[in-house]
């Protein structure tokens, strides 16, 4: 039906309303609004419609719509109509159908878009008309594209062991379009599918699995998008090699040909040799030994034998041998006749035979010898005799052995602090003796003689001293005659992190004050007639190069105890702190033991121990106790295997106790919550003459790869003014996470507006970025204020760092004696040691318990490893008590007997 020319401004009008009347929820999509009893088939559809644009600095967008069949087309931008001057408009005919087309362009400047930026998108639709109805283009959203300058976070330098993994990560700028990132090594792009060592996460970081000598180099993360180009600062990565030895050469032939001579042997540091900064080889290149090579001997005559009688030939002889000395060693023989003869009647010769009393001299000669012969073997045999009847021990051991008295431990004299004495039984009277508990095996020592000497009888009246040397006076000694072996030589030449002391089968224990650091000999531990001088020494991160690998951490001071490779018949019990939250879903622990030849092994999985392995680990909230029979060098470490894994980390406040500037420094401390860690800052602090100004906090440090964060608030600029030029200072998360270094610190500087200004009131925040945070409220006066200086006052644990024999321990030897025998037997109704590691909260440890020949004893080993010095007697004994044995009275513990 034809429209006259004058309906169509109507019809026009007519459609207009009713589209703007039309639903318009949908905008993204293309939306036809027929006119009711038009042919749906001519409805207009679009050949190109709009699409999303950005805006690149300043030039303006160009947006294209073409649609069929189509009498008018316009733009509509963000609801308002385009005016119509500012469409480009063309039309066609389409060749097969006949139908008209339209196509529509419009500009969109940066201007438009500015105007309604940061109230909602801009965007653009185009509408198209034709006799049956209405059409909406999808909607075309129009964006300013930018590229911000700074790096949200650059990648740091770093240096890694070979072989071990790299990450480097990456947050790039802000920007629209987001921005794409690629890796620049030494400028040249990373590759991640021609390098399979090496690929980028989503959150762009850069990860190396395993570090090679050819990933030593500049990385720079370069950030990029329509509008611009960023780089970050360049990290350098530095992949070290620590030096390894190469095998021994053969022994050098002996430097004297005759004699006592020596001879050695090398090694060079080349397996591999160190490169990039790794550590030299520990140890000695050159090892020397004592030789002996036998001088030859050369023969000599022995003096010529008497003539003999002249013989029936008229002739007599005598004789010599080559046996003064006789040759040896590839000594010459002597030069001559051995035998000479002569005629002995010049010319005449007259036979004189023996008569009947020359034989009977010579019968009366050899039975002389025989009967001289005969009485040596019999004073030979009396004497060997007596000699095995001798007692070759060093010391009678009944006097160690003897039933144990109650020990106090404390000086028995002013001038002798280390001292310690066994109180005496004053019921019976013996002869006083006073000796070394462990006189060394070099020399003769006197033999004491003891009646009553049963194991479990009491000791007499006599007074036993237990003299223990002092580590500042003999320290000195100790490490040099240790120095000499070759597992002595990187223990520390200082005294405040070692402690040494000499056992025998009595066993005993070593401390290091204030470190949570012990280790426990059990009595028989040790076999009976030796005695070792046994050592125990905490070892600083930085002094020892513990490779770490992907995501571990240490957990724990590394800890030494030797010397390696002496023989022990119980596990000795290492005891020390860690800082790791225990959890097996978020932990994988390992506990790590250095070999002969330096490198580190895993000798412990944590929750998989085998029952008759040499090592075994009961572990705790805050310190782990270690069961070996081998001595050696130890570290706990850590893996994480989710972002749940945390490590606790202590926070200290410190400030200088007097202020004489105007200046006033407050240092955050960050370290390990163990009480090596905080040992060392104190120390560190007495020396700065620094005091403690807010009581420490614990944050626990996850890890999420987000770094530590540090920031001073609410400062009075009336009286102070922070010289800290940001808002936050930032420790990365890697120095923090390694665990190399035990505590990290940052320094608020503030400067007083007047000298007479002492009161400082602030808040100090320390917070992980997405994780945990600790606030400190800081009120106080700077010259007078010390309530918090008590908190961190260092106490001695146990009075000495070597106890040896019953003073170690806090059960008394007989009753600890009576509790194993009654309980290592099985019990049908229960009451063996079973039910006392359930009452003991120790029963998942019962397959490594049964696997040793006293289960029992290792029950009561470890709780001495944990209760010392402060354990609680009585508690035990109302758990052993408990246990319904039919002499259960006899394991009661009074205070008495202990």
């Amino acid at each position: 039906m034809a429209v006259r020319p004058g309906l169509w401004p109507a019809l026009l009008g007519i459609v207009l309303a009713a589209w703007l009347q039309g639903t318009g929820a949908q905008q993204s999509a293309t939306v036809a609004n027929p006119v009711p009893g038009a042919n749906p088939d001519l409805l207009p559809h679009f050949l190109v419609e709009p699409e999303d644009v950005y805006i690149v600095k300043n030039k303006p967008v160009l947006l294209v719509c073409k649609a069929m069949p189509a009498t008018q087309i316009f733009f509509k931008c963000n609801g308002e109509w385009v005016r119509q001057v500012d469409h480009v408009i063309e039309r066609s005919t389409d060749d097969s159908s006949g139908l008209p087309a339209m196509e529509v362009r419009i500009n969109v400047s940066r201007q438009q878009v500015e105007k309604v930026f940061g109230l909602e998108e801009y965007w653009c639709q185009c509408v198209a008309w034709s006799s049956s109805g209405t059409t909406k283009s999808q909607k075309a959203y129009i964006r300013i594209a930018y590229l911000r300058k700074n790096f949200e976070q650059e990648p740091l330098a770093k240096e890694v062991s070979l072989e071990q993994g790299i990450v480097l990560p990456c947050r790039p700028p802000e920007g629209i379009p987001p921005a794409e990132v690629e890796w620049l090594r030494n400028e040249d792009l990373v590759d991640p599918s021609l390098d399979p060592n090496v690929y980028i996460t989503r959150e762009h970081s850069l990860v190396v699995r395993q570090a090679r000598l050819a990933d030593t180099a500049n990385y720079t993360c370069v950030a990029k998008n329509i509008v611009a180009r960023r780089r970050s600062a360049s990290a350098a990565v530095i992949v070290y090699v620590n030096g390894g030895w190469s095998t021994w050469t053969e022994w050098s032939v002996c430097s004297a040909s005759c004699g006592r001579g020596w001879q050695k042997r090398s090694r060079s540091c080349t397996n591999p040799a160190p490169l990039n900064g790794g550590a030299f080889c520990e140890g000695q290149n050159v090892q020397k030994t004592a030789c002996a090579t036998l001088c030859p001997v050369d023969g000599s005559w022995s003096p010529w034998s008497k003539w003999s009688a002249c013989g029936l030939d008229c002739t007599h002889w005598r004789s010599r041998e080559c046996s003064d000395p006789a040759p040896r060693n590839g000594g010459e023989e002597c030069r001559g006749a051995d035998l000479d003869t002569r005629n002995c009647t010049s010319d005449l010769c007259v036979h004189t035979a023996s008569g009947p009393e020359d034989v009977a001299l010579y019968v009366g000669l050899i039975a002389v010898a025989v009967c001289l012969l005969l009485l040596l073997l019999v004073l030979i045999l009396v004497y060997c005799r007596k000699k095995e009847g001798l007692d070759s021990d060093v010391a009678d051991s009944s006097i160690l052995t003897s039933g144990f008295q109650p020990v106090s431990i404390k000086p028995s004299k002013a001038d002798n602090p280390h001292l310690l004495t066994i109180q005496p039984d004053l019921s019976t009277t013996t002869t006083t003796c006073q000796g070394s508990l462990c006189p060394r095996q070099d020399g003769p020592s006197p033999k004491f003689q003891l009646a009553n000497g049963h194991l479990l009888s009491p000791l007499g009246g006599g007074r036993h001293t237990l003299h223990h040397s002092s580590p500042t006076s003999e320290a000195e000694d100790f490490v040099s005659r240790l120095s000499t072996q070759n597992y002595f030589r990187s223990l520390p030449r200082g005294t405040s992190n070692m402690t040494y002391g000499t056992f025998n089968f009595l066993g005993g224990r070593l401390m290091i004050p204030n470190t949570g650091i012990s280790l426990l000999i059990p009595p028989d531990a040790i076999p009976r007639g030796k005695i070792y001088e046994i050592y125990l020494t905490l070892h600083k991160p930085e002094d020892v190069r513990l490779p770490l690998a992907g995501c571990q951490t240490l957990l724990s001071p590394i800890v030494s105890c030797g010397p390696p490779g002496v023989l022990l018949t119980r596990p000795v019990i290492l005891a020390m702190d860690h800082c790791g939250e225990p959890c097996p879903e978020s932990w994988s622990l390992r506990l790590k033991k250095q070999s002969c030849e330096g490198s580190w092994e895993d000798v412990l999985h944590l929750g998989e121990e085998a029952p008759s392995h040499l090592y075994y680990c009961q572990l705790e909230a805050g310190a782990c106790y270690v069961f070996t029979e081998q001595l050696g060098r130890f570290a706990l470490v850590g893996e994480a295997l989710s972002v749940a894994a945390t490590k606790r980390l202590k926070l200290l406040l410190f400030a200088p106790v007097a202020c004489t500037s105007l200046e006033y420094n407050i240092r955050v401390y960050c370290l390990h919550d163990t009480h090596d860690a905080l040992k060392e800052v104190v120390q560190l602090e007495k020396q700065l003459g620094g005091q403690l100004i807010q009581e420490p906090r614990v944050l626990h440090f996850k890890d999420s790869y987000h770094n530590l964060r540090l920031s001073i608030h609410d400062v009075p600029s009336s009286l102070w003014k922070s010289k800290l030029l940001v808002s936050y200072q930032e420790i990365p998360f890697y120095h923090i996470w390694n665990g190399t270094q035990q505590y990290l610190h940052c320094t608020f500087t503030l400067e007083r507006v007047s000298p007479s200004t002492s009161d400082l009131a602030c808040k100090v925040w320390v917070w992980q970025v997405e994780g945990d945070g600790q606030s400190f409220n800081i009120n106080f006066n700077i010259t007078k204020d010390t309530r918090f200086a008590e908190l961190l006052a260092l106490e001695s644990e146990g009075g000495v760092p070597a106890l040896v024999g019953p003073s170690a321990f806090k059960i008394p030897f007989l009753i600890r004696q009576k509790i194993i025998t009654s309980l290592d037997p099985p019990c049908s109704r229960g009451a063996d040691w079973r039910t006392l590691a359930q009452k003991l909260h120790l029963d998942s440890h019962l397959s490594f318990f049964a696997s040793k020949p006293s289960p029992t004893a290792m029950i009561l080993n470890l709780w001495e490893a944990r209760h010392f010095p402060n354990g609680n007697l009585s508690q035990l004994a109302a758990a052993v008590a408990g246990l319904g044995q039919p002499d259960a009275g006899l394991f009661t513990v009074s205070e008495a007997e202990c």
